[in-house]
């Protein structure tokens, strides 16, 4: 257990001082957030929760406040350790070797209130804060309170989760709209980063996807060109591996190995290396590595994959046994025509029109006739009493098709080398795109027919099992047994263990990917299953671990291209001005990059009056018309010795702190007018 934790007083009485960051949310993702803002950025937070327990986390014992202070005494006890153990060396971290650099930031301040109405968000001290995020898990409720902020602060950054991209879209223009009327003449750079919509589940959704594949790749988007970030193993002895154009990171030195841990950042030795320099790439043996390889334009337009395949409609309709009869006897017909064509010495069109006559047994006997014909039209006549039985057939098959065009598909019987994919909430439906994005096979296991992701499997055809995968049969229909991987991705964290073992029992060298709440039990689950099956990859992932980093970044008003998980740590991709930032300003390519810490991957040779505001965004042209897509203005094969101007823009892959380091802000903070 996470022991006693003392309370902390509400401190109704000081209220908090101008340039710091709210945090609004009712589960974890709003702690890690809180935790990403204080003791890698250095800002004074305050920390919005509702009274009570997890929604989540119903069983355990401490209340959302007791779990985000037992979180914050457990991140300041670790960088205390870090201080007095003297700090990092080679800039591991980007942040030198100074321990707890947010010295002199008071600890989150911990707010307790059922809805952040305007009274609540008057006394966080929204109308003196830089950045607000609302982080709740209920679309409407951070909606709401979105414009209760803008209208309390028109001036203040708001970064809001939506899981409904369109309705983020909107919302984004309209609290843009309402910030530029309250500011007239603001800049647009500024106006781009005052209202940010982000997702945990498609942020999330691609490192869960990926946790089920060997050698996986990772999708970055910048001005409609796809990064892909991919995951090689070690080099066999003599083996020479294409670098791609630069190593990312390498892979802790146990991290292909089933029985081995994964990385993180209390790692030690063994932990992976973030962006390291060439000497330690040369260094490195037996390590896999995450290389930047190939880049190429995406594709605006490409339509959602089906499980159907690209069958004609008929497969969708017709059986395949149906389909090999009907195919039978028009071959027994086509036979008969010419027969009867070689026999009677007739024209063809007369011969297929008498076989027609005789098929349906319309035709006259043929009583005068040559014994040749005779004997066709008897087989004519057997092969017309097989027709009937096909028609019924057909008729009743399409019947049935049209009765369950709305139902779910069964696991198809042969299949194998899937994917089993336990849970279509919010996190498992985005997952569940990426898949199929992927062209990967999937079969779904979900308890609550109504669940969101139901129309969406049902649309793309996806087989799927409804039931408790707690109870016995339901892995099984399934298909566990020859499967690739399962992802257990519910909302409970009981269910997804449960479910987890039940299927090493049934494959013990089935992949596992678990998706657990409560980080020590994370822990306990990930050493237990590792240890009881060495002989199999298990790997365990927090949605609120995957996405913090992007939401933090985004308060800190910068734009975030992507993140990619590297085992249990995180690499940022993002695009950043190089006015004002000393580290790149004036420097070369290769001397402003920090191993550890950050490199420069591309520079956005766009005039600054042509830039586009969001790197992320697909260009807009027509793909039917005869245009080619627009050029991309990034720039991504850098000569190491290009000087870096406070006009350029880059690209750039950090780390969380590293990133830190270069997002800083200064702690004084001009009052407003």
């Amino acid at each position: 257990m996470l022991g006693f934790v003392p309370p902390l007083p509400q401190q109704p009485g000081r209220p908090p001082s101008a340039g710091h960051m709210i945090v609004c949310g009712d589960d974890a993702l709003a702690r890690r957030l809180a935790v990403e803002l204080r003791y890698v950025y250095g800002e004074r937070v305050t920390l919005l929760l509702p009274p009570g327990r997890d929604a989540n986390s119903p069983d355990t014992p401490l209340t959302q406040r007791g779990r985000a202070a037992a979180l914050f005494g457990r991140m300041s006890a670790a960088m205390n350790r870090a201080g007095n153990g003297g700090g990092t060396t080679g800039g591991g971290n980007g942040t030198g070797g100074s321990g707890d650099t947010n010295a002199g930031v008071e600890a989150v301040r911990i707010m307790e209130a059922p809805e952040p109405s305007d009274d609540v968000l008057e006394e966080a001290g929204v109308d003196r804060a830089a950045a607000l995020a609302l982080v709740y898990d209920d679309d409407e409720r951070n909606i709401r309170a979105a414009l209760t902020a803008r209208r309390l602060n028109p001036r203040l950054r708001l970064v809001i989760r939506l899981y409904n991209r369109k309705l983020g879209q909107h919302l984004e223009e309209l609290l843009d709209q309402a910030a530029a009327v309250a500011m007239p003449g603001i800049d647009p750079a500024l106006l781009d980063a005052s209202t940010t919509v982000l997702s945990d589940a498609d942020t999330a959704a691609p490192a869960l996807a990926a946790t089920a594949l060997t050698g996986s790749s990772k999708i970055i988007q910048a001005e409609g060109l796809l990064l892909r970030a991919a995951e090689r193993p070690p080099p066999r002895p003599g083996e020479t591996v294409d670098p791609g154009l630069c190593t990312l990171a390498l892979l802790s030195s146990t991290t292909n190995d089933p029985a081995g841990a994964e990385g993180s950042d209390s790692s030690g030795d063994e932990a992976p290396q973030l962006l390291p320099d060439e000497r330690a790439v040369a260094d490195a043996t037996g390590r896999g590595t995450v290389v930047l390889e190939a880049i190429s334009r995406a594709d605006p337009a490409r339509p959602a994959t089906r499980m159907g395949g690209r069958g004609a409609p008929l497969a969708q309709i017709f059986s395949r046994r149906l389909r090999w009869s009907a195919l039978g006897f028009v071959l027994a017909a086509v036979a008969l025509v010419i027969a009867s064509l070689l026999t009677t010495k007739d024209s063809a069109l007369h011969s297929a029109y008498l076989t027609v006559l005789d098929l349906l047994g319309m035709n006259d006997p043929a009583e005068g006739a040559p014994p040749a014909r005779q004997i066709i039209q008897i087989l004519s006549g057997i092969a017309g009493l097989l027709l009937l039985p096909l028609l019924i057939a057909a008729v009743l098959e399409a019947f049935g098709t049209l009765r369950t065009a709305s139902s779910l598909r069964r696991p198809p019987r042969g299949l194998g080398g899937h994917v089993v994919l336990l849970g279509l909430g919010k996190i498992g439906t985005r997952v569940l795109v990426r898949l199929r994005e992927l062209d990967i096979p999937v079969v779904v296991v979900e308890e609550d027919p109504e669940a969101r992701g139901i129309p969406l499997a049902r649309s793309l055809h996806v087989p799927t099992v409804i039931g408790d995968v707690t109870q016995e049969g339901v892995l099984e229909a399934a298909k566990i047994y020859r499967a690739r991987a399962l992802l257990a991705l519910t909302s409970i964290d009981t269910t997804n263990l449960e479910a987890a073992l039940y299927a090493r029992s049934v494959k013990p060298d089935l992949r596992v990917a678990l998706r657990l709440y409560d980080d020590e039990f994370a822990t306990a689950v990930y050493r237990t299953l590792r240890t009881a099956h060495p002989g199999a990859l298990t790997r365990s992932r927090s949605v609120s671990h995957l996405a913090a980093p992007s939401f933090a970044v985004a308060m800190m008003g910068r734009q975030i291209l992507g993140a990619v998980p590297v085992e249990r740590k995180v690499m940022l991709f993002a695009a950043l001005e190089v006015a004002g930032h000393p580290q790149l300003e004036g420097r070369t390519v290769e001397q402003a990059f920090r191993a550890g810490a950050w490199r420069v991957l591309a520079i956005d040779a766009t005039p600054p009056a042509d830039r586009t505001p969001d790197l992320a965004a697909m260009p807009p042209y027509n793909p039917d018309g005869d245009a080619a897509p627009p050029p991309s203005g990034l720039v991504w094969d850098l000569h190491p010795g290009y000087v870096l101007r406070a006009t350029d823009r880059v690209v750039i892959a950090a780390t969380r702190r590293g990133l830190a380091e270069l997002l800083r802000r200064q702690r004084s903070v001009v009052p407003r007018q």
